[in-house]
Parts: structure tokens; C-alpha cells; sequence
């Protein structure tokens, strides 16, 4: 299943585990614990938390949720920032696979995470939100779990200051504002305008006025005969090509498994166009292979669309890393790949 980036306040996500960025000794503290021990009733979440007695950083534990809209509560202690020569990384590493791991254990199908240790604990942001998708991405290529990383506002978000500058810079050069483009009625009329047949000036006229339009209809019954490959025929014969698995492909696209068992058993399935891409961008196809793919669904890539030219700026730059293009989209305010 996917990994999708929001923003909301994680105390009111609706998911089987949501993650508590805890303290080693699992008490009510600031930030988005406070607010997960205010939302879910201080002292029965204190109480079940004392029994625990504590966690090490890293390392998670749980309880259940109580007053939350979810099943479980996952408590993790991040690391502390000191500089990043104190395993700071590894551990905030640990922080995120162990809460996966204790999730599937429990066969929660959704889990909801902060960006943990990037609030008091002081860990850069930038640095956190890449640990922070560089795991859980690498965790999804082996397991079936809907992962939402919340941010509470665009000030929490980390996107790379070099990155956002390049893309900004590419969108500055490559997009243009949708022109409006204006037929003229007289024109049309003058285009597709067809004599009535009882004005023509012979029998002789009408006769081959009929045997055209019979050919024209012909000529329409061909084309339709003779279409391309449907999006479905395209996809799973470039799986097949590029030596992919089913599961390897729709992990990599960040889709969900049910969706594309959809789209395998559905030869005329039209997909929405972030999914498309999403495949294209699992299967490492280049520009050209990409517009292709989009055509067999009716999409294609605009100058005109933000969310394209960030697109096309990945594809050209030769990053398929889906979660990293979804940090940018989110950052630009764009849909976000896959499903």
C-alpha cells in the first residue's frame, strides 16, 4: 500500500496506529505527544504507559488508543539532535521500522506518523522528513500497510532548500499559463458544414455523395478496429519487458494492491492520471515512453500544469524515487503520485 503525505492533526486520523513521537519515559509531554495524550484522556493513556514503564530511543512500543478515532497508540522516542555524531540517524531509522514492525504485528492495515524528533527534539527538518520517507518507502517494497507521514503546516515540512530552488527554477523556464484558445463559429460552421443532399445540382452529384460518407463510415469501423493497445495491454506488457513483478511494479508506484489487481482484470480500465504516471515512474520509462503510456489512458504532459513540469523534471533529471516526487509536489501543492 502507499505512502501519502498530509497535512493534518494526526489526533484525528482515522487509521488503526497512530504514532507517538514519545520520551524514553513514556510521559505526557510537549508538542504532538501532549496533544495525543490530551486527545486520547491523559490519565488512562499515563496509566497504561506506566505499566509499559518506558521505552529506549528507537525502540517502540504500544497501548490502545482510547479516546482517538484509531485502534492502537505506537510510542517511539526519537533521538535526540546532538550534532548528528551520536547515531542520531540510526536511531531515528529504528524509531521508524520498529513502529512498522510492531503495526504488522498487530495487522494494523493503516498507521499515521509524525515527522518524528524534528519538534523539541531539535532534529532538522530537512534531514528528518528524509529519513523519515527513505524508511517507510523501503519498508513498503515488502509490506502491505497504507503509511500517512502528517505534517500539521507547511512550516513543518523539510523539502530540500537546494531541491525547491531547482525545481522552482525549472518551473520558472518551462511553464506557461493555458492560453486560451477561441475557434471561430463561422469557421466551424464553414468546416464542417455538408450540402443537403436534396441541393445538389445532379442524381449523379448524390450518388457519389452517398458512396462518400458510405466510405467515410467505413474508414471509421477500420479505425476502431484497428486501435492501439488499451492502457492495461501497454502497462503489463512493459512489466513483462522490463522483467518486473506484479508486487515489485504497484510498490514501486505507490499503489495499492487492490487498485491494481483492478486495472489487471480490467483490459478497458481508464486509470486517473497521477496513477499513470506513478507506473511510469516504477517502470524508469524516459519521457517519450512516458507521453506513450499517458496516451493509451488520453493523458499527455502539459507546459501549462505545475504538477507535469515537476514531473518531467524528475523524469529528465533521472530520479524515479516516487516518494521523493511526491515531498516535491507536496511542497508545491500538487496531487501526489499513486493511489
Amino acid at each position: 500500500m502507499p505512502l501519502e503525505i498530509v497535512r493534518n492533526d494526526i489526533t484525528k486520523m482515522k487509521v488503526d496506529a497512530v504514532v507517538n513521537a514519545a520520551n524514553t519515559a513514556l510521559k505526557r509531554g510537549g508538542g504532538v505527544c501532549g496533544a495525543i495524550f490530551e486527545a486520547a484522556g491523559a490519565e488512562v493513556l499515563q496509566a497504561a504507559c506506566d505499566e509499559i514503564g518506558g521505552c529506549p530511543s528507537g525502540q517502540a512500543v504500544i497501548t490502545d488508543a482510547f479516546k482517538l478515532p484509531a485502534k492502537y497508540i505506537i510510542h517511539t522516542p526519537g533521538p535526540i539532535w546532538q550534532g548528528g555524531s551520536n547515531k542520531e540517524a540510526e536511531l531515528l531509522k529504528a524509531s521508524y521500522e520498529n513502529s512498522l514492525k510492531l503495526a504488522i504485528k498487530h495487522q494494523c492495515e493503516s498507521i499515521a506518523f509524525p515527522l518524528i524528533s524534528s519538534g523539541i527534539y531539535g532534529y532538522p527538518k530537512e534531514e528528518a522528513l528524509q529519513i523519515a520517507v527513505s524508511t517507510i518507502g523501503s519498508f513498503l517494497l515488502n509490506y502491505d500497510i497504507l503509511v500517512y507521514l502528517v505534517v500539521f503546516d507547511k512550516k513543518s515540512f523539510g523539502l530540500s532548500k537546494q531541491l525547491f530552488a531547482s525545481i522552482h527554477q525549472y518551473i520558472d523556464e518551462h511553464y506557461v499559463e493555458e492560453a486560451e484558445i477561441c475557434y471561430s463559429r463561422d469557421r466551424n460552421e464553414e468546416l464542417f458544414h455538408m450540402e443537403p443532399l436534396h441541393e445538389a445540382k445532379s442524381i449523379e452529384q448524390d450518388y457519389y455523395k452517398i458512396e462518400e460518407q458510405v466510405q467515410k463510415q467505413r474508414s471509421l469501423i477500420d479505425l476502431v478496429n484497428q486501435l492501439d493497445e488499451s492502457f492495461s495491454e501497454r502497462l503489463f506488457r512493459l512489466i513483462d519487458e522490463k522483467g518486473m513483478t506484479d508486487a515489485e511494479t504497484y510498490h514501486r508506484a505507490n499503489i495499492d494492491r487492490r487498485l491494481f489487481s483492478k486495472i489487471r482484470n480490467g483490459v478497458d480500465y481508464t486509470p486517473k492520471k497521477k496513477t499513470a504516471i506513478a507506473f511510469a515512474i516504477a517502470l524508469k520509462l524516459n519521457l517519450d515512453e512516458t507521453i506513450d503510456l499517458l496516451a493509451a489512458a488520453g493523458y499527455t504532459l502539459s507546459h501549462s500544469s505545475k504538477f507535469d513540469v515537476i514531473v518531467k523534471y524528475f523524469i529528465e533529471e533521472g530520479n524515479y524515487n516516487i516518494h521523493e516526487m511526491n515531498e516535491a509536489l507536496f511542497a508545491f501543492e500538487q496531487p501526489l503520485l499513486g493511489a
